[in-house]
């Protein structure tokens, strides 16, 4: 009896007292059972033979993870206080193309080995959903090598402290202190450099400092110091590791050696007695390649050499060197042909003006995409469309549809997209009668796309003004979100300047009554054309209707003639069967009136809807209609309307009523102007 009662109080004691310094120490990776004991590696992550600690590869949107097998206890019960922790290790980040890194890698400390992140800016950490979740427990300090825009990167070289979220509470450029002086030396992450951190958390204090440096010595000043008390954030028992994603850029992440430690100094490691870092794969053309292999065959048979250099020169990717220095990603014409099935009708998604888009799956990543193949027979200003695909692809938004990359062959040119599973907006309004979207969907879609089109014209490091906003380019996803998408007539001029003179694109209906004078799309344009987007959501009509009354011929005139005599809501479309939020729907209808002013001037701002839309403020009580005269708006008949036009420099006027296109709408376009002007067209 005395015996138990003895060992009942070690036992207690044992629980009362603070959790015991507990060291990991990797000097390298080998590949043996004790270190397969410990580490646990999911999705892509792998040990290479020199005992490397591979992360990620080369390869566009993956994602790679590696934690120490056993949870540790970081403190004594669940609301008890964190204690002190210390950790070293030796990264390397080598970049696919020498300047262009995707995305980084982040020593974490999570809740669970099995991380539901995304790739590209989420680091692998987390997703969309639950971005900002206190329910996370998420510690990270995030070694970024892009700049994203959506969670306020400083710059595509940082490190940042990340606690449950993917924008950092603090962040510096990746450097470290000279001779422990006031001087800072910069670092490359993506150098393909070793490069050793030390990540210490002194729970008396509650500091969390990081130290970066190129060699083994840790500097005695850091370059990050943030004052935080962890015990909120950290459970009792968490898992301590790595994660690391690749975006449309991608690179290879390594982790050399690891060391850590609970309530004790971690040990530096020696970076003498590391594995080596492999260097970038070297790239070579599809044409060097033919000649290589011509250049053996000569020696064979001079026929198989001719026969081999035709047909090599006849399906080669010739790329020009300055397409080396251009993002997003470039693809090959071969995994693109793969992809698509060599471009068979059965994945045909549909037709536009200039080109047919293929449902297509990437071989190596497996993820679903929309290719669209745009015949170009003139190569004049091909260089100048490249570098705006380039400006285009760097547009990040949960609410545009993402451009992921794009391949150029002779007279082809691909552009690759996210695939959007339910197809565009208007097949639910307008085209399909046996579908219908509920109100709830149709006023979510519209915050979504409201949301895309206020980055476009505030959020993004330049004005990107759209031209082009209809319901035909609003995509849905699998969970029937909106996103804005065909860039193809978009501009882009800098914050603050004024935008030039072009020629006037766009469609019919959704232009703004000043473009066809001025020649100048604005941010004003786009906020016109947003208030006919509303309309037609919330009508189910298109803002020009052929088949119906010359009252009810322009859909906007119709809406002001209800609004004048009270009868608002009777414009509401007919398929809700009056199932619908009253106060949103007659909000919706007055801020499309409102957004529909002739006078660019009284039209709101994005901003000003994006308020309206979260009930931040409410939409003016009176709208100021237009005059309206004998024969239609502000003194002119609808006749004089179309004709002035079509005196106003445009060049081509179209009905598109081809195989996927079946809203007939009328396009205005000129291809002079811009070479994204080919991207013009039905997605």
């Amino acid at each position: 009896m005395a015996r138990l009662c003895l060992l009942c109080f070690f036992f207690f004691l044992f629980l009362a007292a603070p959790a015991a310094s507990q060291q990991l120490y990797f000097s390298g990776f080998q590949d043996d059972a004790a270190v397969a004991a410990n580490l646990t590696l999911t999705d892509i992550a792998k040990i290479e033979q020199n005992g490397i600690l591979k992360l990620t590869n080369d390869t566009s949107r993956l994602q790679g993870h590696a934690f120490y097998s056993s949870p540790v206890r970081f403190k004594n019960s669940s609301d008890g206080k964190v204690f002190s922790f210390s950790t070293a290790f030796v990264i390397a980040v080598v970049p696919e193309y020498p300047t262009l890194g995707g995305h980084g890698l982040a020593f974490t400390i999570a809740p669970s080995k099995n991380l539901r992140g995304l790739p590209s800016q989420y680091l692998g950490l987390l997703n969309a959903k639950d971005v900002g979740n206190f329910t996370n427990h998420l510690f990270a300090v995030e070694f970024d090598t892009v700049q994203d825009f959506e969670f306020a990167d400083i710059n595509d070289n940082h490190v940042g402290i990340n606690l449950n979220h993917m924008i950092s509470n603090v962040s510096t450029t990746a450097s470290y202190f000279v001779d422990d002086g006031p001087t800072k030396q910069n670092l490359t992450l993506k150098s393909g450099r070793p490069i050793q951190a030390w990540v210490d958390y002194d729970s008396s204090v509650n500091s969390l400092t990081v130290a970066l440096s190129p060699s083994s010595t840790k500097p005695k000043k850091p370059i990050l110091s943030f004052n935080v008390d962890l015990s909120p954030i950290l459970d009792e028992f968490m898992y301590v590791g790595f994660s690391a994603s690749t975006g449309l850029l991608a690179s290879s992440h390594y982790v050399l050696g690891w060391s850590f430690s609970m309530n004790g100094q971690a040990r530096s490691l020696d970076l003498s007695s590391l594995p080596s870092v492999p260097g970038p794969k070297k790239k070579h053309t599809a044409f060097t390649i033919g000649i290589s292999v011509a250049a053996v065959l000569i020696v064979i048979i001079a026929i198989c050499v001719a026969v081999l250099i035709i047909w090599k020169i006849k399906n080669a990717d010739i790329i020009e060197a300055w397409e080396h220095e251009i993002g997003p990603h470039r693809y090959s014409y071969k995994e693109l042909k793969k992809a698509t099935k060599r471009f068979r009708d059965k994945e045909l998604l549909g037709r536009g003006g200039f080109g047919k888009v293929y449902k297509g799956t990437l071989p190596n990543s497996k993820i679903q995409v929309a290719v669209k193949r745009i015949s170009h027979e003139s190569k004049q200003g091909l260089r100048e469309f490249v570098s705006e695909i380039a400006s285009i692809g760097r547009l990040r938004h949960r609410n545009l549809v993402q451009l992921l990359g794009w391949c150029r062959r002779r007279g082809d040119l691909l552009l690759v997209y996210d695939f959007m599973a339910n197809g565009s907006l208007d097949n639910y309004i307008f085209d399909d009668p046996d579908v219908n979207l509920s109100w709830q969907q149709r006023f979510g879609i519209i915050k979504g796309v409201a949301s895309g089109l206020l980055y476009l014209h505030e959020g993004y490091e330049q004005v990107v003004i759209h031209r082009d906003v209809k319901a035909s380019n609003v995509l849905l996803d699998s969970e029937m979100n909106g996103k804005l998408g065909d860039f193809g007539l978009a501009r882009l001029y800098e914050h603050g300047a004024n935008p030039s003179t072009t020629r006037v694109v766009g469609t019919l209906g959704y232009l703004a009554p000043e473009l066809p004078r001025t020649g100048k799309a604005t941010t004003s344009s786009d906020v016109y054309a947003f208030g006919a987007l509303l309309l037609e959501v919330a009508c189910g009509r298109r803002p020009i209707d052929p088949k119906s009354s010359s009252e009810e011929l322009v859909l906007v005139d119709w809406v002001w003639e209800n609004y004048r005599e009270g009868k608002l809501l009777d414009v509401m479309d007919p398929k809700l069967k009056g199932d619908f939020n009253v106060v949103e729907a007659m909000m919706i209808l007055k801020l499309g009136l409102f957004c529909s002013n002739d006078s660019a001037a009284a039209r709101p701002s994005m901003r000003q809807v994006v308020r309206f839309l979260e009930g931040e403020m409410g939409v003016p009580e009176e709208i100021s209609a237009p005059k309206v005269m004998e024969g239609g708006r502000n003194g002119e008949g609808f006749d004089d309307f179309v004709n002035s036009f079509a005196s106003s420099s445009f060049n081509k006027f179209s009905s598109y009523s081809s195989t996927g296109n079946k809203d007939m709408d009328m396009s205005f376009a000129s291809f002079s102007t811009s070479p994204l002007s080919l991207l013009n067209g039905r997605d």
